[in-house]
């Protein structure tokens, strides 16, 4: 039952990650290491400088791809009851495919390669296709809503706060429209990052390869076979795959919680001042003591989510590039979580989704929160003043407005009273809390 997992993702959340989970659970690792291995098999079939390994025929590749393409929960334990004896995963996959086929084939699999070979390529195409395949769709549609959201909302005036106290007004679809522009910046890199893959043997060098095959083009066989999985050759390597690619994917994301983080306290905050409201939701409980509360949970959840991927994906980051001299073991057990690390992410959009889906304007406290706040306009009145040479335009306002209650008679006796042209007093007497707020409407119309 999922009541008795200990990771939360498998648990409580396992409904909301199923669409990411069937990339990242140890049976899918499997399939993938499969799926290396048999292509590799029927890419040295190819190679007609291997004499000794016939092409297969088209049957005989579709039949070979059956084994990787049909694996299932059955082909899982299997593979687990091999391991329990190799005490080796990758070994057990090698096993696994020996009694899939006839018995001329085994010394083919596995051929010349190490279980990084296999290991790398399989770890980052996990990681290339829950990124692409699910995370980014996800992370699209969230990005969509924003540039709705942002354009509905254009002209709606609210206050901000910089500091923590009033300060120029803008508007919320201006707000929004800069958390669309930043992410569109993220989701543009993801879409054209390419993940590395390397496949030369137990130290890189094709050694095993060179001396059974000396005449066979082993670097441009390997730039074939790597580029045809949909990855980028790294010709040149320890026996590992140094992660440098999978590192920089990986802090693509974590600027993306970063932002995303930043959008969530945000949004928590309007929630906090009123001049954002929730939808009701029917049968809902806000808290277990005080019956009217709507809390911003969603926004909370996301938060909290991301703060646990990025310390993930963060430590995976700095860590997987770093290996003692050809390699270590560290890094395997790593890379187990990195499904773990995208899970979270993952969770964190749907529930940014949600929440957003929820918030309702409050028009009347967005109003009245701007129209108690006079103060702001004193930048537009020291600018008028500048302009009009005073030097001590600053100053003037300063003594007006710092630390004092602002209200639209005070304002107004102000600048009536000053001594500029009737055409500068007339644009500030013009001016309310509501429409100084620059460009900020024909901002939204730039996404």
């Amino acid at each position: 039952m999922l009541i008795h997992q200990i990771s939360p993702l498998d648990g409580r959340y396992a409904n909301s990650i199923a669409e990411l989970s069937k990339y990242f659970s140890e049976s899918t690792l499997m399939r993938y290491r499969l799926k290396v291995e048999i292509e590799y098999l029927i890419a040295m079939g190819k190679e007609k400088g291997i004499k000794e390994l016939l092409p297969f025929s088209k049957n005989e590749q579709s039949h070979l791809r059956k084994i990787y393409e049909n694996f299932n929960s059955a082909g899982g334990e299997k593979v687990k009851e091999i391991e329990a004896t190799t005490n080796h995963d990758v070994k057990a996959i090698e096993y696994y495919i020996q009694g899939k086929v006839e018995k001329a084939l085994h010394p083919w699999i596995h051929f010349a390669l190490t279980s990084e070979d296999v290991n790398n390529l399989s770890y980052s195409l996990m990681w290339q296709d829950g990124l692409k395949q699910v995370y980014l769709p996800m992370l699209l549609s969230l990005n969509k809503e924003l540039k709705k959201l942002a354009r509905k909302h254009k002209n709606r005036s609210m206050l901000t706060l910089t500091h923590g106290q009033p300060a120029t007004p803008t508007t919320f679809g201006k707000e929004l429209a800069v958390f669309y522009s930043r992410l569109d910046r993220q989701i543009s890199q993801i879409k054209v990052h390419k993940l590395l893959g390397k496949f030369g043997g137990a130290t890189g060098t094709w050694s095993a390869q060179i001396v059974a095959y000396p005449k066979v083009n082993w670097l441009n066989f390997s730039k074939r076979f790597i580029n045809k999985l949909g990855l980028k050759p790294n010709l040149i390597t320890t026996q590992i795959e140094p992660h440098d690619s999978l590192a920089e994917s990986l802090h693509q994301v974590v600027r993306v919680n970063s932002i995303l983080t930043d959008l969530c306290r945000d949004m928590w905050s309007y929630i906090s001042r009123a001049i954002l409201g929730q939808k009701k939701v029917v049968g809902e409980v806000g808290s277990s003591a005080m019956p009217h509360k709507i809390n911003p949970i969603h926004f909370e959840n996301a938060e909290g989510n991301m703060g646990i991927a990025n310390a993930l994906l963060n430590h995976l980051a700095v860590k997987l590039p770093v290996s003692r001299m050809q390699r270590d073991l560290t890094d395997s057990t790593t890379l187990r979580n990195q499904g773990v690390a995208l899970g979270h992410s993952f969770l964190a959009l749907k529930n940014i989704l949600k929440g957003l889906s929820r918030i309702t304007i409050n028009k009347m406290n967005m109003s009245a929160e701007l129209n108690n706040h006079w103060e702001v306009l004193a930048e537009a009145v020291q600018t008028i003043l500048r302009k009009s040479g005073k030097t001590d335009a600053y100053e003037q306002l300063k003594e007006l407005t710092h630390g004092e209650t602002i209200n639209a008679e005070s304002m107004d006796e102000f600048v009536s009273g000053l001594k500029i042209s009737d055409e500068n007093k007339r644009a500030l007497l013009s001016l309310t809390p509501e429409n100084y707020s620059g460009l900020s409407s024909k901002l939204v119309d730039l996404i």
